[in-house]
């Protein structure tokens, strides 16, 4: 060890000169050598000459003192050296460690920023559960409203069910951006249509006009609809209202469907005017028409139209007069009830009723013409016994009465006849309309004119027997001078002055004047002092063979007298006197 440091860096050397050492131990530049440098600054030249010498002196002895104490503490040294060593492995491992780190601490730091981020989120979300455990109650509320709107709209609660509604729109409107509120928000506006469906219902139900009146200001609370639209879907309930109570009438009694929905409209439609004027009274400015459009007239001219529709279309389906009389007594009371709200239409009535009244008397002449067509078709002209009164009893209540000549029933196709135009004029009684005289005269003409020729082309067609053609004679004369002027008497009856017009036409029957005139000529006519002299020569009068092709047909009595029977059993008619044109005017 000890030469270890002799040989070392750090030894002098002894060739080396003292001045070079010097320069090498003592650099003059040094700030901590400048005392010495002041010190020798002050010595006398020996004493610098002997400087070097002294200190290469001190010099060698302060090495071997160092070498005393390197070889003394030697031990030191070494642990030292090793710790040095040891410091130096560790000093790298640390470097290895803290490269590692450096590396490392990115990760850190970005874990360090998520468990702060999260950290945040659970302290957010545990303010919230805090919040919403503090306000529980006021969220439940809340979540219940869709659930208690339902309820009071089952129950008619409507002015609760719209308040909870506005207090949801004015919620949604201030936070429009939570899930949970717009949900409710759409729960709550499913809950507002099926209430305002059943506010609309209600208006399709028999409402009076104060809860018309409420369901009014529920819709105008609830913002569906504008003013106008609001006045329509007012006026379009009441109407399938309307259509609902007419639908429920049986139309196939033509007569009570009619009185039915007279009774309705009458009612109801003058209702309806009503409830509308006292509704939307606030909103006018003059009148209805100047500021909706003419909406509430558009739909009372559509409910009158619809109802003369339905007029003229069941009005041909009533066969009696005394019917039709009620049908335009109620029509007419309905027109003038509705005039208090402007919609009286009587001025449109009579044309229906006149059609009505000529299309049933034209009917039930038809039908008499028809009728004695086939009773004289299927006629066996056999002497039928007298029936009657004295023509004192005749003639006195032929003044106040026309009840139908009693001679026509030894006529039965005459009879019938007459029974067919004492029925139409017994319809046209209770309804006949003044401006339809002439009309309904021609009508009643134009049937006699079908028995003029009915009888006519009877004559031409048929071949009779001699006391056949005397029957067949009498039957024509009385339908000249008993059945016609009945004829008259009856219309006149229903019209004044309407017997001139029927008497008038005699020309129809100029034609049976005209064979009774020729059958005059051929036979001797047979004096008859009346009615009751006339049917008892005709019955004493036996049925005579008639020579036919130069055959003499086999008639026996006994045959005969059956006849007889049978066409008394078969063409008796009677005659309709249920019914008596006398009780008119």
């Amino acid at each position: 060890m000890v030469m270890e440091l002799e040989n070392g860096d750090g030894a002098v050397s002894p060739s080396a000169s003292p001045t070079s050492g010097m320069a090498s131990l003592l650099p003059l530049n040094s700030v901590s050598q400048q005392p010495y440098v002041s010190e020798l600054l002050s010595f006398t030249l020996d004493r610098l000459h002997k400087e070097p010498e002294l200190l290469r002196v001190d010099a060698e002895r302060i090495q071997r003192q160092m070498q005393e104490v390197a070889v003394g503490n030697y031990r030191a040294f070494i642990a030292a050296a090793d710790a040095l060593v040891a410091i130096k492995e560790e000093v790298s491992s640390i470097d290895k460690h803290l490269e590692s780190l450096i590396t490392e601490i990115p990760n850190l730091t970005s874990g360090c920023t998520e468990f702060i981020e999260s950290a945040e989120k659970i302290l957010e979300e545990r303010k919230m559960n805090q919040t919403l455990l503090g306000n529980h109650s006021t969220l439940l509320d809340l979540l219940e409203i869709p659930q208690l709107m339902d309820t009071c709209v089952r129950n008619g609660n409507y002015d609760e069910a719209l308040d909870l509604e506005a207090y949801v729109c004015k919620v949604s409107t201030m936070h429009p951006n939570l899930p949970v509120i717009q949900a409710l928000a759409a729960e709550v506006r499913q809950t507002t249509q099926s209430l305002l469906s059943q506010l609309l219902q209600k208006l399709r139900s028999n409402s009076q006009l104060p809860e018309c009146l409420r369901i009014i200001g529920y819709l105008r609370r609830i913002g569906v609809f504008n003013e106008f639209e609001m006045r329509l879907q007012f006026l379009r309930c009441r109407e399938t209202w309307l259509t609902g109570i007419l639908e429920d009438l049986d139309q196939r009694n033509a007569y009570e469907y009619l009185k039915g929905m007279i009774s309705c409209h009458r009612m109801h439609l003058f209702d309806v005017v009503n409830q509308y004027r006292a509704i939307f009274a606030d909103d006018t400015s003059g009148s209805e028409e100047n500021y909706d459009g003419g909406l509430l007239f558009s739909w009372a001219m559509h409910q009158i139209t619809s109802h003369l529709k339905t007029l003229k279309v069941m009005l041909p389906k009533i066969t009696e007069g005394g019917s039709l009389s009620n049908i335009l007594d109620q029509s007419m009371y309905c027109a003038m009830g509705l005039g208090w709200v402007g919609l009286d239409f009587r001025g449109l009535l009579p044309s229906l009723f006149e059609e009505a009244v000529l299309n049933l008397f034209s009917k039930n002449m038809n039908t008499a013409v028809e009728n004695f067509q086939l009773v004289l078709d299927s006629h066996r002209w056999v002497p039928l016994p007298a029936v009657g009164f004295s023509a004192t009893i005749i003639g006195e209540e032929s003044q106040e009465d026309v009840t139908p000549p009693s001679c026509l029933m030894e006529h039965p196709p005459l009879a019938v006849f007459i029974n067919g135009v004492s029925a139409a004029m017994n319809e046209l009684r209770p309804c006949a309309p003044v401006s339809l005289k002439n009309v309904l005269a021609q009508e009643l003409i134009k049937g006699l004119q079908a028995v003029c020729d009915s009888l006519l082309r009877y004559n031409a067609t048929r071949m009779l027997r001699e006391n056949e053609s005397g029957l067949f004679l009498s039957l024509c004369r009385a339908f000249i001078e008993v059945a016609f002027p009945h004829c008259a008497t009856c219309f006149g009856r229903c019209y004044p002055g309407g017997a001139a017009l029927i008497m008038d036409a005699k020309h129809l029957y100029d034609g049976i004047g005209r064979l009774l005139t020729i059958s005059s000529v051929k036979e001797a006519p047979k004096p008859v002092s009346n009615g009751e002299e006339k049917t008892t020569s005709e019955n004493s009068d036996l049925p005579q063979p008639v020579v036919e092709n130069g055959v003499e047909p086999a008639v026996d009595e006994t045959e005969n007298a059956n006849a007889d029977r049978d066409g008394e059993e078969q063409n008796s008619p009677t005659l309709q006197n249920d019914e008596k044109l006398g009780e008119a005017s």
